[in-house]
């Protein structure tokens, strides 16, 4: 059994003998998210901060609730430098287009890893393409199994405005030392941005602490709902960075020429809010609290060792990134010697087994390695050493049936 019953979780129960190795993309919803959704829908279903009756006071006390419960689960004190937004995605776009946009001029460098997620990694080079600056890529070291932290070092200079990283790589498990590499971006007064949506789900993150001056994260990874995720960022920043969108919530006053806005987090959040996605994410945080981060970090890393383990020893499977002992997560890609990784998902697919193939949203990392995709299989709390062993079994399967 995983950490946790498969029970807690519909689809999961519904289909026992599906072997689901994808979180890294999505994790599954437990019950108690699911329920808390209906319940907003069924008890509290207002528009928040705009109505002087109690069911709206209900909806905007179950939003600041939710935001203050996620708040603490990322260790972060002031509750009001969280900012709802879509997801990682749009939170770094947010930040790229209001902060950068108004703080990047030409000349000046951004400095991001070759491992990025294309959501901090096109956002930045297009901020770059628009002001002049200089686009600057750190890579990993010769081995492929880390960032390589001599060469990003040397990239930070008096002109870098941004550096711009991953806590964890989604393509290859790589994780970073994010108090490092922040203490290296603070010395020369650039901005730290860290990509957390990889490590929210698996780790207490505890942001306060790393010294990042902004940090992204998704609920839907995290088993929260889709379309909920949040950027924390430095409160001066913020009190300074324009807004983002305009419309409701976000206003103060308007005026016929100009316009003010309101205090933070609103100042950042246009429009009606995602209540539903507060209180899910609110009840997704809960869940894993009652697990223990701890005890989550303890399962994913020894089930992605045993993975990387059980793949390396089949011929012709070769498991890209840290070593076995170097893992620290669930995260394990590999490929297959002449088996293409859309081919290999779709045969283990046919065995219920799901698993992620393709470039990860990471091109410019599959560039550098030569590789057009890898497959990925991503573990959680609901996996165990059967789907391990099941995945390694169907694995070698697959390259006996294609003739390898």
């Amino acid at each position: 059994m995983g950490l946790v019953p498969r029970s807690d979780f519909p689809l999961l129960a519904k289909h026992p003998e599906l072997v689901y190795l994808d979180s890294a993309a999505t994790s599954q919803k437990p019950r108690v998210v699911v329920d808390a959704i209906r319940a907003y829908y069924d008890d509290a279903n207002a528009n928040p901060h705009r109505g002087a009756y109690r069911l709206s006071g209900l909806a905007t006390e179950a939003y600041h609730n939710a935001r203050a419960q996620v708040a603490r689960f990322l260790g972060v004190a002031d509750a009001d430098t969280l900012i709802f937004t879509r997801g990682t995605t749009e939170s770094l776009n947010l930040l790229a287009a209001a902060w950068g946009r108004a703080n990047v001029v030409a000349g000046d460098r951004i400095v991001v890893t070759r491992m990025e997620h294309h959501a901090n990694f096109v956002p930045w080079q297009q901020l770059a393409l628009a002001v002049g600056a200089e686009f600057c890529i750190a890579e990993l070291t010769a081995d492929g199994t880390a960032l390589d932290l001599v060469h990003l070092a040397s990239l930070i200079n008096d002109r870098t405005k941004v550096v711009a990283f991953g806590h964890v790589s989604n393509a290859l498990g790589v994780m970073h030392d994010v108090a490092a590499i922040s203490a290296l971006a603070r010395k020369v007064g650039a901005l730290a941005v860290c990509d957390g949506a990889q490590a929210v789900p698996h780790l207490s993150v505890g942001i306060d602490a790393l010294g990042v001056d902004a940090y992204a994260f998704s609920g839907h990874k995290m088993l929260g709902p889709m379309g909920i995720g949040g950027l924390v960022v430095r409160r001066a920043i913020l009190e300074k960075m324009p807004p983002y969108q305009f419309g409701g919530d976000m206003i103060s006053l308007v005026g016929d020429e100009r316009s003010t806005w309101n205090v933070i987090p609103h100042k950042f959040e246009a429009g009606t809010p995602n209540v539903e996605g507060a209180v899910g994410l609110g009840a997704a945080v809960g869940y894993l609290e009652s697990v223990g981060m701890p005890a989550i970090h303890e399962h994913e890393t020894a089930l992605g060792r045993s993975a990387a383990l059980a793949l390396a020893a089949l011929e012709g499977v070769t498991v890209l990134g840290p070593t076995a002992a170097q893992r620290s997560n669930g995260v394990v890609s590999f490929v297959v010697d002449g088996v293409h990784p859309h081919d290999l998902s779709q045969i283990l697919d046919a065995q219920n087994i799901c698993v992620r193939a393709g470039h990860h949203c990471a091109q410019p990392l599959m560039r550098k390695m030569g590789l057009p995709a890898t497959t990925r299989a991503s573990f959680y709390i609901y996996n165990d050493a059967t789907d391990v062993a099941t995945l390694r079994d169907a694995v070698a399967h697959a390259r006996t049936r294609l003739g390898y």
